[in-house]
C-alpha cells in the first residue's frame, strides 16, 4: 500500500476572508486521517455559509413627466437662439430661413412637450427627424440646421431644466 504525504490543509474563515494554510496533523498516526488526506475540523461544518450573494434587480429610475410651461418657454428660447445662429448663414438658407426655423421649432416643441423629462432624457431621434423633415420639404441647409439644433439642445436644455426646477422649490 502506497502512502501519500499530502499537506494537510486547515480552513479558517471569517465574514470577509477565507484562508488556506498547511498545518501539522494533530496526531502522528496517519491512519486516523481521512483517506483523501484532507483534514477539515468539525467546528467549520457548523459555521454558516461564508457569504451569500444574491442578485438584486436594479431599481428602474422613472424620469419626470414633461412640464408644459417649461416646454413653451424653452421652445421660444430655442427659436430665438437658432434664428441668431442660422442668420449668420443666411446665404445658405436664402428666402427659406423662416420655413427652416418653423420646421425645426415645430419638431423641437413636440419633443419638449411630449418626451423631454429632464437630464438624461435628451435623445438624438427628434433631431434626426428634424433633418429628415427638412430634407423631405427640400429646404436648404438641412444638415446645418439640424446640427445647430442638436448642439443647442446639448448645451442648454438640461441646464435650463435644472434652473427651471430650482425656481419651483
Amino acid at each position: 500500500m502506497a502512502v501519500f504525504h499530502a499537506p494537510i490543509i486547515s480552513i479558517s474563515s471569517t465574514a470577509l476572508t477565507t484562508s488556506l494554510a498547511p498545518t501539522k496533523p494533530k496526531s502522528s498516526n496517519l491512519a486516523s486521517l481521512p483517506i483523501s488526506g484532507c483534514y477539515i475540523p468539525r467546528s467549520l461544518s457548523k459555521v454558516p455559509s461564508l457569504l451569500l450573494l444574491r442578485a438584486i434587480p436594479l431599481q428602474k429610475y422613472v424620469y419626470p413627466d414633461p412640464i408644459p410651461e417649461f416646454a413653451v418657454n424653452e421652445t421660444k428660447k430655442f427659436r430665438k437662439e437658432l434664428k441668431k445662429k442660422l442668420y449668420k448663414e443666411r446665404d445658405t438658407f436664402g428666402d427659406d430661413l423662416d420655413k427652416v426655423l418653423d420646421t425645426c421649432t415645430e419638431l423641437f416643441s413636440e419633443f419638449v412637450h411630449k418626451e423631454y423629462g429632464g437630464p438624461g432624457t435628451l435623445v438624438v431621434e427628434p433631431f434626426t427627424d428634424m433633418l429628415i423633415g427638412l430634407k423631405q420639404r427640400k429646404l436648404p441647409g438641412a444638415n446645418l440646421a439640424a446640427r445647430a439644433s442638436l448642439l443647442w439642445a446639448q448645451n442648454y436644455l438640461d441646464h435650463d431644466w435644472e434652473i427651471w426646477n430650482s425656481k419651483l422649490q
